[in-house]
């Protein structure tokens, strides 16, 4: 994808003329560069850090539709992203698949069977589907045999998806290199350039690997930086407007806190909702959701008290486990760019996405990884003015392209191996096998993960430091413990060659890695995490005190579900109409 020498290719060509500059290379950008490019647009993608870096690399993985915004009214949302999760599910086996959900209904929680079967009922209508089922608290334990079963009324088990988040934005950012644009890492966009009438131009760059400079001019600038978006908006006057949001995540191994699907409960404590689920071979707990109150230039990472939030939830809910602190193999945090209205509660805060123009500089954040596409359709529309000569956008245009998974050069892959790599490396990954020495295409350690990515990745995918390869290339830095230290010399042996790295820029580069997991991947100071079995104890002094008030009432449910049922007739409505239309 990236060979030998293309930093400085890209950097000879940034002179030529552009018609969409994006910055930021997460799920959003890597979405504008790919539309634009299907449109035969002269695009080009900069991201100050590594693609995925942000956000896009920390989500809590979920292709979902939003169950959570039914509740709040978010009809248009949620149908929406049902409708995007269905297409990629169909066109991204072995990178977006399907995850069952258990959502477990408790007698002290707010919410009751009612509402969560009106919003099942609504929810599968919207994908067009039937996937949810309610179940009695004695069927409901042996699809989850360790939750807790004090208070237990029940639960439903419904349909959602899940992918590599990191990976998605790779292979999308590869289809669209593949087909015309240009994506470069490690070029921060140090200020906008802007003519006499102060409209947005284009981009003074700086190299980061090695300092060079340089000039960008587009027709227009999209600024896709998600929670940075306030920094380019305030060179065109634009008011901070942003509200940095962090949600955390603990990682056990698999087989200490095994659950076979997501399990979704409400914290006891706040009653928000946390979800425990399996993913690439470990187990995943989050998420919170917290302001972020350091600076959006460090390394994001969790904090003793989200530590503690998470723990006493799984201690709670899996009290049989007896999970401890000496568990968790790694954490991570990411930081949502969430559109400020000041509310108190965080949680409360839309999710959905905006577009707004600005002097030249036409900024999109918020929104959701599943609606990625949808999100970037709305960019290019707002671009049209900019951009007379922009074809027609066509809705039918598949969001990711087409492999044949009965290629010649993977028929003797293993066909669980050959849907996993064809699913995240698309096109490449009849070159991913090719490039496989003896016995690299088998399993590192208990993960999924095959030798041959690491190879892969480090000859072909644009990487510019050690953890590029291991946090987002490939996620063993967050699978294995301490970051996979242990596999560093085999690691070493197979990507150091093919790296181009002599042995002082490996020793540097394992040093800086080692140190970032320390710091923004692995628990904080122990002494510094509250006591989180206290935090258990309260949860339990409780059946003495009155249960919370369920709302809404009954009644109130019953009249959710008619207008659920409603608007789900509307929406189906509203969806034959869009799919008879193939192009705007």
């Amino acid at each position: 994808m990236w060979y030998t020498g293309w930093r400085d290719d890209v950097w000879g060509q940034l002179d030529q003329p552009w018609d969409i500059l994006v910055v930021g290379g997460g799920i959003t950008g890597a979405g504008i560069l790919r539309e634009a490019t299907r449109l035969g647009l002269r695009a080009l993608l900069v991201e100050q850090k590594d693609f995925a870096w942000g956000t896009s690399s920390r989500s809590s993985k979920l292709v979902h539709g939003g169950l959570r915004y039914l509740k709040e009214g978010r009809f248009g949302l949620t149908l929406a992203s049902v409708q995007e999760r269905q297409q990629l599910l169909a066109e991204g086996p072995g990178l977006i698949d399907p995850l069952g959900f258990l959502l477990a209904s408790y007698d002290q929680d707010s919410v009751g069977r009612f509402v969560y079967s009106a919003g099942l009922t609504v929810y599968d209508l919207l994908a067009l589907q039937w996937s949810h089922q309610y179940y009695d608290s004695g069927d409901f334990k042996m699809l989850a045999p360790h939750l807790s079963d004090k208070g237990l009324q029940g639960g439903f088990r419904y349909g959602d998806a899940q992918t590599d988040d990191a990976r998605l934005v790779l292979r999308v950012i590869r289809e669209a290199v593949a087909a015309g644009g240009v994506a470069l890492n490690y070029a921060t966009a140090e200020r906008l350039l802007r003519d006499e009438n102060g409209r947005a131009t284009g981009l003074h760059l700086r190299d980061m690997a090695n300092g060079r400079e340089a000039d960008v001019f587009a027709q227009v600038v999209i600024n896709a930086t998600g929670a940075w978006a306030d920094g380019l908006r305030a060179q065109v006057g634009g008011a901070a407007r942003i509200r940095p949001l962090r949600g955390s995540h603990l990682v056990f191994p698999g087989w200490r806190l095994p659950v076979a699907q997501a399990v979704s409960f409400l914290h006891p404590l706040d009653q928000r909702p946390v979800m425990i689920f399996p993913w690439e071979g470990v187990t995943l707990v989050g998420t919170t959701d917290v302001d972020h109150q350091q600076a959006l230039t460090e390394e994001p990472g969790i904090s003793p008290q989200e530590v503690a939030y998470l723990l006493a939830a799984v201690a709670a809910q899996f009290p049989a486990l007896a999970v401890t602190l000496d568990d968790v193999i790694a954490t991570f945090a990411g930081v949502r760019p969430v559109i400020g209205t000041g509310k108190e509660d965080p949680s409360q805060e839309s999710r959905d996405h905006v577009v707004w123009s600005e002097d030249g500089l036409l900024t999109v954040t918020g929104g959701k990884m599943t609606t990625f596409r949808l999100i970037a359709l709305d960019a290019l529309r707002a671009v049209r003015p900019f951009l007379p000569h922009m074809p027609a956008i066509v809705h039918h245009a598949p969001v990711l392209d087409v492999i044949d998974p009965s290629l010649p050069e993977m028929a003797t892959v293993d066909p669980s191996l050959r849907r996993r790599l064809l699913g995240r490396y698309g096109a490449d990954a009849p070159y991913l096998v090719a490039a496989a020495q003896p016995d690299e295409l088998h399993s590192i350690a208990h993960t999924k993960t095959v030798w041959a990515e690491l190879r892969w990745a480090a000859r072909a995918e644009g990487v510019v430091h050690l953890e590029d390869l291991l946090l987002r290339r490939t996620r063993l830095g967050i699978l294995l413990p301490e970051g996979a230290a242990a596999l560093l010399p085999r690691i070493r042996a197979i990507c150091q060659p093919e790296l181009g790295w002599d042995d002082a820029r490996w020793a540097a580069e394992e040093q800086a890695y080692r140190q970032l997991v320390r710091c923004c991947y692995a628990l904080p100071p122990r002494e510094a995490i509250p006591d989180w079995r206290k935090m258990v104890a309260v949860m339990t002094i409780k059946p003495d005190a009155a249960p919370p008030s369920r709302r809404p009432g009954w009644q109130t449910a019953v009249l959710v579900a008619v207008t659920c049922l409603v608007v789900a007739k509307v929406a189906l409505d509203v969806r034959r109409r869009l799919l008879s239309n193939t192009a705007i």
